[in-house]
């Protein structure tokens, strides 16, 4: 066993000992995110961005818009693809290279999120049905990884979305001038993450929080209370009790983000 490995599993050791008895290593309620700070159009050259920084951890998210070819099941729809990049700088665990099985994770979780909650209405972003089509393509970028990448990365992607504008289309041409027109966005996903240790669940894990974890639950909603995605990780289970309580208090809190949209 690493020198590393032997620190987490100390840290661990320690984190399930201030669970057990109703604590968390930063004082926080189990209910309760870290502090919040979000950023529109962070990119100024980009067509819509945003940084998000819940506690210490940092993604960046930028949106470019191209023109191709849609899908053949969806001919008159515009497409999203989602893209990450977990940087080297943000954590010893990320590495340079192909993405990795973490950074396609959270690339799904994301996209998964925008498109089941209906986000963007694809049927507007259709230029010629079968022929061609506005892409949005949302990339991710973690600056910092300090717990919960699913939620900050959300926030930030749909912050992103919401104040991007459109570049022209002239003579089959994209041209790289902004014009007055946004993104056809008619909804605001977020994505509340929780992890249960023992027998305690809370809600935006730290990292030694994320480590020490046996289970851990990420709900995406809409406004209304409205469930549109839902992604567990870890190896423990939740019983149907705690799912419900889970997502009841995912609504609460949910609100408490769309606040900051």
């Amino acid at each position: 066993m690493s020198s590393e490995d032997i620190s987490w599993t100390v840290s661990s050791d320690y984190i399930h000992h201030l669970v057990k008895s109703g604590q968390r290593q930063d004082n926080r309620k189990m209910d309760e995110y870290r502090p919040i700070k979000l950023v529109p159009g962070y990119i100024p050259n980009a067509f819509g961005s945003a940084l998000c920084k819940i506690g210490n951890t940092q993604v960046v998210a930028g949106v470019s818009l191209v023109v191709g070819t849609p899908y053949p099941d969806s001919p008159a729809s515009g497409v999203l693809m989602t893209g990450c990049e977990l940087v080297p700088m943000a954590s010893p665990e990320f590495e340079s290279g192909p993405p990795r099985p973490p950074a396609v994770e959270l690339a799904r979780v994301v996209d998964r999120g925008i498109r089941e909650s209906h986000a963007i209405e694809f049927d507007k972003l259709c230029i010629e049905p079968k022929e061609a089509v506005w892409m949005v393509m949302l990339d991710l970028h973690v600056l910092d990884y300090d717990g919960n990448l699913f939620d900050t990365a959300t926030l930030a992607s749909t912050c992103a979305i919401l104040n991007t504008v459109m570049p022209k289309y002239e003579d089959g041409q994209v041209i790289r001038e902004k014009t007055k027109e946004k993104l056809p966005v008619v909804k605001s996903p977020v994505e509340c993450t929780f992890v249960k240790i023992g027998d305690k669940i809370m809600v935006d894990p730290s990292l030694e929080e994320d480590k020490a974890m046996d289970a851990r639950v990420t709900f995406a909603t809409t406004g209304g209370e409205v469930l549109c995605a839902a992604q567990k990780g870890g190896s423990g289970a939740f019983t149907r009790q705690e799912l419900v309580d889970t997502l009841d208090m995912t609504f609460v809190k949910s609100k408490e983000l769309r606040k900051l949209l």
